[in-house]
């Protein structure tokens, strides 16, 4: 049975879907399991309001594989476009936001290895308006640079368990391992990253944001290549 996941506290919903669902409870309300079931018939809504709930946690298991924000952006919104191209292969036994995670990762990993070649950090550009700003943004560009100094194989581990925050279990359902192996990897990582470094990367709020420039973008690029006529050859009864 679909789990009824509820939204993280992370606001990733943007303001042409409040606007579109104002006036009653709607899409953002939902859990997974009702938005799943809508999406499966067609309702574009519902199919934004996934979009927009894990935007942030698929970027940043892209990033941790491609470090580079753009070819994370461009392998959230082909994990995105494979998953609701066809839904009926999420098996409704596993947990949601985990297979949208592993499609995530897969085509990161495809990514990668189609460029053959190792990829470089990249950082977004934040305006800084005040010298206090300016100083956040570079102590935000050096913890995430230090996360992008571990190995892959230590770093998604670590990102999906620190700073994303998820649970182990999880964690290794997303990435199609073993919970002991992620165990492994995210003490190995913390064996990397200086003690000094870790409560900075504990005490500030969530790396490797995805901008809200990113959220809107993934979001009407997906819901312009799923057409409504796609959703309806989903066999699956209406909620």
């Amino acid at each position: 049975m679909l789990e009824p996941t509820l939204p993280s506290g992370r606001d990733t919903v943007g303001p042409r879907l409040r606007r579109n669902v104002s006036g009653s409870s709607g899409a953002l309300a939902l859990p997974d399991l009702l938005l799943i079931e809508r999406a499966r018939a067609g309702d574009s809504l519902a199919i934004e309001a996934l979009v927009r709930r894990y935007s942030a946690r698929l970027f940043r298991v892209a990033h941790s594989v491609l470090l580079d924000a753009q070819l994370a952006e461009a392998a959230v919104l082909e994990a995105f476009l494979a998953a609701f191209g066809d839904l009926s292969r999420y098996e409704p036994t596993g947990k949601f936001a985990a297979w949208l995670t592993r499609l995530a990762y897969q085509q990161s990993r495809a990514q990668r290895t189609a460029a053959r070649a190792p990829l470089p950090a990249t950082r977004e550009t934040v305006p800084a308006e005040t010298d206090a700003v300016s100083e956040s943004v570079r102590e935000r560009q050096e913890l995430e640079q230090a996360i992008a100094s571990l190995p892959e194989v230590f770093r998604t581990v670590y990102v999906l368990r620190v700073v994303e925050g998820i649970s182990g279990i999880e964690t290794a359902a997303s990435l199609g391992l073993h919970e002991t192996t992620v165990r492994t990897r995210l003490f190995r990582a913390h064996r990397r990253i200086p003690p000094e470094t870790a409560l900075r990367l504990r005490a500030i709020p969530p790396l490797l944001e995805l901008s809200q420039e990113r959220a809107e973008r993934i979001a009407s690029h997906a819901l312009a290549q799923l057409p409504h006529a796609s959703m309806l050859t989903i066999s699956a009864a209406p909620p």
